[in-house]
């Protein structure tokens, strides 16, 4: 911006110089310059008349020699002199012969018939301009001598030169002295909005340290700056008041809830049979509100945090997250495959790349039926060079458009789902994905079920790589599960309260799942 309004300032006082120097120095061009034809016409003038009255006195006509090279050097101009016939009488270079005809010229005939002649024209013997002037002497109507008197052009020239340099100049001062005076102005003026640029790309952070000053700069940056100071720190403080709500009502509501479930699942040895379901519904609906509490929560905690992107390892994450719900989909004769080309390392904040693909997995998993496969792929985004995609693909049911529409619509959930879920898992990756920097969207599978395709920056340079075989994680029943990254704020899925779907063992399936297999 001080660029900015610096050249603005700079082009102005140009603009204004151009305006008045230009006229300025065209008008002294032409005044010097028909000062100096006036002169020169006047002095052939004032020559012709003395060797018109020499001419006539016949006996000094040897003195016009001596006249017309007095005159030249006087002037240092050139001259030529002939009789009333054309004949020449002196020429000051000596480069004609005495007694040469000249009638035959323009000027010289012109200045003949008794009329003065002059102008401007290139002079062949000295290769510049020079100022013609031809006139007649002459007494009355009887012309007795023709005066031609050639002034060079290069003193008026040189003069008019130098006060074009001498206007440069001046220009040249004014712009630096405008210069100075509009850097001090410009770094005024724009030095409160310097800060107030600082202090909303911190607030735009969420951690405003430096409140912008409000008593510097012209008067209505500094009313700005008070409004934005009054603006950030009430925000700031709504800010703090609803992450603190986050945090507090995160014990406040996981305590009560707890506690009824207990108090539900103790009325159970007391309870006639038939009551049974409904205890059951109400423990499941209580389990469900826990999940909608946690979600919201997670929600919260990751609208407040403000975290900077960090390069993490795209790769890892997936051959881990794949190992660790390898167990989880083995219980229901589920395979996960990773596949594509090794893409490295991607800009996410800490910990939502385990997030996003847990919460896909998950839903994956609800709605995947026995013996099918949820393939986790990596690819390079077409078109847009730096972009990775995830896709996360199962074979279930899939969506329609509408659905896939509004999928990540807080506690929205299909019409014909056969799942207690809370409907915050999409809402949670989506805000995940944006806040790394990317995005998340959900696509028809070509053979059938839903794709689910996260977008990231790369963090590296594009590089060429060559493609892991697809494998699918060797699974079985197992006792124990590697732990998921707990503790951070981001930290939205919670292993204990996940609940998988209903199964019905198909024919061929073990009602204990004790069943492995090995995968080439």
């Amino acid at each position: 911006m001080t660029r900015r309004l610096l050249l603005s300032y700079l082009s102005l006082t140009l603009l204004v110089l151009l305006c008045l120097e230009v006229p300025f120095g065209y008008v002294y061009a032409r005044g010097e310059l028909s000062r100096f034809t006036g002169n020169g016409q006047q002095a052939a003038v004032m020559l012709a008349e003395v060797l018109e009255e020499k001419v006539e006195r016949r006996r000094a006509v040897t003195d016009v020699p001596e006249v017309v090279a007095g005159f030249a050097r006087r002037t240092g101009s050139h001259v030529l002199v002939v009789d009333s016939r054309g004949r020449l009488l002196a020429d000051s270079r000596g480069a004609v012969a005495t007694g040469t005809d000249l009638s035959a010229q323009p000027d010289i005939a012109t200045a003949l018939a008794n009329r003065s002649r002059s102008g401007t024209r290139q002079d062949p013997a000295l290769g510049e301009d020079v100022f013609l002037a031809t006139v007649p002497g002459a007494s009355g109507s009887t012309v007795r001598c023709v005066v031609r008197a050639s002034f060079p052009l290069t003193a008026v020239t040189s003069k008019v030169h130098d006060a074009w340099l001498a206007l440069a100049a001046v220009g040249l001062g004014v712009l630096a002295a405008v210069a100075l005076i509009a850097l001090a102005l410009a770094r005024w003026i724009t030095r409160p909005v310097r800060a107030l640029e600082h202090a909303t790309t911190q607030l735009a952070d969420g951690t405003l340290k430096d409140l912008p000053a409000t008593d510097l700069g012209p008067p209505e940056l500094r009313r700005l700056a008070s409004s934005f100071v009054r603006t950030a720190t009430r925000l700031q403080h709504l800010l703090k008041a609803q992450h603190a709500f986050a945090s507090e009502a995160s014990h406040q509501l996981k305590t009560p809830l707890t506690a009824l479930r207990l108090r539900l699942e103790n009325f159970e040895p007391y309870l006639d049979p038939r009551a049974q379901p409904s205890l059951d519904a109400a423990v499941g609906e209580v389990e469900r509100l826990s999940r909608m509490v946690h979600g919201l929560l997670a929600l919260a905690r990751l609208e407040n945090a403000a975290t900077t992107p960090e390069a993490t390892d795209l790769d890892a994450v997936i051959a881990d997250r794949a190992a660790v719900w390898a167990a989880f989909a083995g219980e229901h004769y589920v395979d996960i495959v990773v596949t594509g080309p090794r893409v490295g390392r991607v800009w996410a904040i800490p910990d939502a790349l385990e997030q996003i693909i847990d919460n896909l997995l998950s839903n994956a998993l609800r709605v995947s039926p026995p013996e099918t496969t949820i393939t986790l792929a990596t690819a390079w985004a077409a078109g847009a060079p730096g972009t990775v995609e995830l896709h996360v693909t199962d074979q279930g049911p899939g969506m329609n458009e509408e659905q896939r529409r509004r999928a990540f619509d807080r506690f929205w959930r299909a019409n014909d789902a056969d799942h207690e879920g809370t409907g915050l898992g999409l809402p949670i990756v989506q805000q995940l994905a944006r806040a790394s920097g990317g995005e998340v969207t959900l696509q028809a599978a070509s053979g059938g079920g839903l794709d689910a395709v996260v977008r990231l920056r790369t963090a590296g340079a594009h590089r060429t790589v060559h493609p892991r075989r697809g494998r699918s994680a060797m699974w079985g029943r197992q006792d124990e599960v590697p732990p998921v990254p707990t503790g951070h704020p981001l930290a939205v899925f919670d292993w204990q309260q996940w609940t998988p779907p209903h199964r019905t063992p198909g024919p061929n399936v073990s009602t204990h799942h004790e069943r492995s297999r090995t995968h080439p």
